[in-house]
């Protein structure tokens, strides 16, 4: 790995003409994706001999490489992903993995990979005790930490940073309405998961809540821009990042030269304006600083709605059907706008075929039959000028022939032995407030960051569930008063702790004290991950619930953990730490196919619910004889309004997951 004393510019390469963009621009790392095992699997992505090209240009320039292998990975995957691991160290030679499923650390082991290993920012690492279980447990050399940190969250993760442990920080590019690693809005809707990269941005679409109609969960771009100052000082911090590895190479060049800038001339006023006029023509979204500055947080879901990338350009005038721009910057040959938003009437892309001088007049032909209407925004959404392109030309021409790689043994994947499937079969009932009546079976509890809970509910026998997400708060007080609460709760005699982050059990000084189980929302999906979590201190595992029924019945055979799964009962679309202004709590809204949820608020998170609960009950008895012995049900409180629909609720059960 390459030295460096200010924080590398990590730039985004979805093919062949954006990682040349990126090397043309000065990018001190790039990082990209295969063909398989990518979370960004919308892009074009690369063969393992495009890579071996392309990493020998770019180490001959210095810039490193690094591949995302940063999938959840299914008990099927786990061989053909260490084949891909051990191809890539023989015939690419990376000089990082950035993985997301605790299973690669093992992988990589195994396929002889002696790069360095990046934890994803999927992977949820979101306070500061976590970040000594990556580096112990895993051999993680970086850890990429969530968006929604302030600059003060920052500084606490850096703080808590173990010696040979970096950071890697977003500064550019798009947000997600929930947070990395607890989104299952796209696979709940139809199977495409984006933990698996195919998320279809269901956070994209219009919803509406009674008389409001608009973009709840669409947020803009962030941009740091300027504030990336006071990253520039916290040595932690190995790599500023740039998000885009669906973005074309006038992004991929734009954003990387204005970072770069900033950081090497970020103090003279010239250079600042010179790149924030770069980012205005990335043609990204609209920007915000998000709760970069926690004095001054910014809400990225505005209240217009208007999320749509590109630079607006203009407005269509003339009648229907004879519509036409005129520029409010030049406009080049191979230049692509786009007419309107997509999921709008008379939306239509166009590309121009002839130079447009600013105040000129191009003709309109893309909107419909009849045209784009008078007055539909205008925006230029991709640009190949002229200069780029011979820079990537050039580059491209210094591509040796393509090396012949060498071959690769068969990756020997070895799994642990499994754990025998012995113990009384339970089932867990969970919920915000414990039942009046005691129902059948065990009970479970989501806690709150309240030590004095602990006080009102001192039996031993509740099962005490953790958040999904906890976060750092102000000089780390929020994971403090987390690490309180359940010290309190084992000294009045608690015994069982339900972790929905495997780096939760840093809030136990003892984690051997307590029976930890880790929860679905660790996403354990392979008997890799499953080993990793039991070398943590867990006991048992609840599965993901997004898993098929091929998955869930290979990994009750093979994991060496003592197994649950999510029965029945409310499960979220999404959490995430932001609001839109516009949509009401614990109200219901409609999505435009007509599907119900709502959005409630617990902790400092917010949750978004549907309308029809995961319901595996029929399937008990196969799971059973699996050896599955934990068998959860989840009960969320019902808003007034809100009426549960009659769905089947088997989720990705009947589908292979994509």
């Amino acid at each position: 790995m390459i030295e460096r004393k200010l924080p590398e510019i990590l730039a985004p390469a979805g093919d062949r003409s954006s990682f040349l963009a990126a090397v043309a621009a000065g990018a001190d790392a790039v990082y990209c994706g295969l063909k398989q095992f990518s979370a960004r699997m919308a892009a074009k992505n690369f063969t393992l001999e495009e890579l071996a090209e392309l990493t020998g240009l770019a180490h001959d320039r210095g810039t490193a490489v690094y591949i995302a292998v940063n999938t959840l990975l299914t008990p099927a995957d786990l061989r053909s992903a260490g084949q891909l691991i051990a191809d890539l160290a023989r015939q690419v030679g990376p000089d990082a993995l950035i993985f997301q499923d605790l299973a690669l650390s093992q992988l990589a082991e195994e396929a002889g990979f002696t790069g360095e290993r990046h934890l994803s920012t999927l992977a949820n690492v979101s306070g500061p005790g976590g970040l000594e279980i990556a580096r112990k447990t895993l051999g993680a050399d970086r850890v990429v930490i969530p968006r929604e940190l302030n600059i003060d969250e920052i500084r606490v993760m850096a703080d808590a940073c173990p010696p040979g442990l970096g950071l890697e920080v977003f500064v550019h590019g798009a947000l997600c309405y929930g947070v990395s690693g607890r989104c299952y809005w796209s696979s709940y809707m139809g199977g495409k998961s984006g933990l698996r990269g195919r998320c279809v941005q269901p956070c994209r679409r219009i919803y509406r809540q009674e008389d409001a109609r608009g973009r709840f969960f669409s947020c803009r771009d962030l941009s740091l821009d300027v504030l990336v100052k006071v990253l520039r000082e916290i040595p932690q911090i190995r790599a500023w990042k740039i998000e885009g590895r669906k973005k074309g190479p006038h992004y991929v060049h734009y954003a990387t030269a204005a970072y770069k800038m900033l950081r090497d001339e970020g103090d003279d006023a010239n250079a600042k304006r010179s790149a924030l006029q770069l980012l205005e023509m990335a043609l990204g979204r609209p920007a915000t600083h998000y709760t970069f500055l926690p004095q001054r947080p910014y809400n990225p879901i505005p209240a217009d709605g208007q999320t749509g990338s590109g630079c607006l350009v203009g407005h269509v005038k003339g009648p229907s059907g004879k519509g036409f721009l005129s520029p409010r910057i030049p406009l080049l040959p191979g230049d692509v706008l786009r007419l309107g938003y997509e999921d709008q009437p008379g939306h239509g892309i166009q590309k121009v075929t002839r130079s447009t001088p600013r105040g000129g007049r191009l003709q309109l032909k893309a909107g419909g039959r009849k045209g784009p209407k008078k007055g539909t925004p205008v925006f230029l959404v991709d640009r190949r000028e002229p200069a780029l392109e011979k820079m990537i030309s050039a580059l491209s021409a210094e591509i040796p022939e393509a090396p012949t790689l060498p071959e690769t043994a068969d990756f020997n994947l070895r799994l642990p032995p499994p754990a025998p499937a012995s113990g009384r079969i339970r089932t867990l009932h969970v919920a915000r407030r414990r039942p009046v009546k005691r129902p059948s079976g065990a009970v479970g509890l989501w806690m709150t960051p309240d030590p004095a809970e602990a006080l009102t509910h001192p039996d031993p026998d509740l099962w005490w569930w953790l958040p999904p997400v906890i976060w750092p708060g102000e000089k780390g007080g929020e994971e403090a008063r987390w690490r309180a609460a359940t010290s309190a709760a084992l000294e009045k005699g608690a015994r069982r702790f339900v972790l929905n982050a495997p780096w939760q059990t840093a809030l136990f000084s003892d984690p051997g004290s307590a029976e930890l189980w880790a929860g679905p929302f660790c996403n354990a999906a392979n008997p890799l991950a499953l080993a990793a979590l039991k070398t943590m201190g867990f006991s048992g595992a609840v599965i993901s619930p997004e898993l098929g029924r091929d998955d869930c019945l290979a990994l009750g055979r093979e994991s060496p953990l003592a197994l649950g799964i999510v029965l029945w009962g409310n499960w979220p679309l999404c959490v995430s730490r932001t609001l839109s202004g516009e949509l009401k709590t614990d109200r219901p809204f409609m999505s435009p196919k007509g599907e119900e949820a709502w959005a409630v608020a617990h902790g400092s998170n917010i949750w978004v619910y549907p309308n029809w609960i995961v319901d595996l009950r029929s399937k008990k008895d196969e799971l059973e004889a699996a050896g599955y012995r934990l068998f959860v049900h989840l009960e969320e409180p019902l808003p007034k309004g809100v009426r549960m629909k009659n769905r089947p609720g088997l989720w990705n059960w009947d589908l292979t997951l994509a």
